[in-house]
């Protein structure tokens, strides 16, 4: 969509040429939702693309994912070996229904901001126990994946904040991990979309689309199916996620119905 009421766009090289936050200014990397609708209070786009931030740094200590790297950079990254999670990579792409098109301009940082239950890079990136690193004005701050949504397009971000790379832990990559997902339709939205990770002394189990913000839990060793009836059972009705992808009620029941697959494919 072209948005006829953009005046300016500023392509920032440094971290000090990017200007301070100001009504009417957006912050974009590949654009694919701001484009994807009218916007019509916006009038200026700052491109973060031009930073130039590695998409993908392995590290001995785990993967740090730049807000900018797209989901086609993502999808084609070979981990070690030893990175047992790699399949969940691949599946949470995969999640991002889109054309080739979309693959090579969404990025894993406007998936994550943009905050939507339903966001495939939210699912990953809590599951794996993920830790944004986002600049401030003051200078920077991190947050636990896990807590960076905290409802339906609401996420911790104050004005000026910039998502600059979301950290996965070596121990985490190591992890097991299956996925499971539900929609209404072949080619439709994720409606509940579990994630699970294992090793030998842990399980945890990551809850997104069905509700309106990432639910993490870990057990030590496997918990029960009965315990695990129990924390869905748990979960306020407020946060099951209501809209035309999926009813509050069937939405819980697909949630229950994934998680027991993924117990019983840990065990």
């Amino acid at each position: 969509m072209d948005l006829h009421n953009i005046q300016t766009i500023i392509r920032p090289t440094t971290r000090q040429s990017i200007p301070p936050p100001r009504p009417g200014a957006a912050l974009i990397a590949g654009g694919t939702w701001m484009f994807s609708e009218p916007q019509p209070g916006t009038h200026t786009l700052i491109d973060l693309t031009t930073l130039a931030w590695p998409a993908l740094e392995p590290m001995p200590d785990g993967l740090r994912i730049a807000a900018t790297c797209t989901i086609a950079q993502l999808e084609a990254f070979e981990p070690p070996p030893a990175w047992r999670a790699a399949p969940l990579i691949t599946g949470c792409c995969n999640a991002l229904l889109g054309s080739f098109k979309i693959w090579n301009r969404a990025t894993v940082g406007g998936n994550v901001c943009l905050a939507l239950p339903a966001a495939p890079m939210l699912a990953l990136t809590v599951a794996l126990d993920g830790t944004a690193l986002v600049w401030t004005a003051a200078g920077e701050r991190t947050v636990p994946m896990a807590h960076f949504a905290t409802g339906a397009q609401q996420t911790t971000l104050q004005p000026g904040d910039i998502l600059r790379a979301i950290d996965l832990p070596a121990a985490a990559l190591r992890r097991r991990t299956a996925l499971r997902q539900a929609s209404l339709s072949a080619l439709g939205r994720s409606a509940a979309l579990l994630v699970g990770t294992w090793d030998d002394r842990s399980f945890g189990l990551t809850i997104t689309a069905s509700t309106t913000h990432p639910l993490h839990t870990a057990w030590p060793g496997r918990p029960s199916p009965a315990t695990l009836d129990a924390h869905i059972d748990g979960i306020p009705p407020a946060a099951w996620y209501d809209d035309v992808h999926g009813t509050p009620s069937w939405r819980r029941h697909m949630t229950r119905r994934l998680a027991h697959e993924l117990l019983a494919e840990a065990a």
